[in-house]
């Protein structure tokens, strides 16, 4: 062999050698880029489920919050309702006294005079029974309007403030 061809050799073993070099460098780093690739997507997918299970345990948190402000707002509407029947039992109870009042309101006798002021005392009595009447109604009606809207309006704030915290 000459020299020229020795030369040629060495030089192909040598473009061989760098080649292979470079092709082991290259697939190196493609292991590389793949390796911090997984890596970067196992941590997205880690705060991934992180950030559901965050989210679903503020979500049962506001849940249990406003079921508990629902449960809370029934009580309570049990509540005023019981005060409301006792209310109405006491009303009708004083409807009743003032209707027997207005009833017995007379004044028996022979003078003529004491007999016509008895009876107007007796529908002057009864007007009045008849207007203390209509007042208690109306004043349970109201009563009653605004325990459920003091009650509808606790449960709302409960509700938003359950949301908001």
């Amino acid at each position: 062999m000459t020299s020229w061809a020795i030369r040629s050799l060495a030089l192909l073993v040598l473009l061989a050698t760098h080649y292979c070099a470079y092709q082991h460098g290259r697939s190196v780093e493609r292991a590389q880029a793949a390796q911090a690739s997984a890596k970067r997507d196992s941590g997205d997918r880690l705060a991934e489920v992180l950030g559901e299970r965050s989210a679903r345990q503020e979500e049962q948190r506001r849940a249990q919050a406003q079921e508990e402000a629902r449960a809370h707002a029934q009580k309570e509407r049990t509540i005023a309702d019981a005060g409301a029947a006792g209310s109405d039992a006491a009303g009708q109870r004083l409807r009743d006294d003032s209707a027997k009042l207005a009833a017995t309101v007379s004044c028996p006798g022979t003078d003529t005079a004491a007999v016509a002021r008895g009876q107007a005392a007796t529908r002057a009595a009864m007007v009045l029974s008849d207007l203390l009447t209509r007042a208690d109604e109306r004043a349970g009606e109201l009563a009653q309007a605004y325990d459920r809207a003091r009650i509808a309006g606790l449960t709302c704030e409960a509700a938003y403030n359950a949301l908001t915290q």
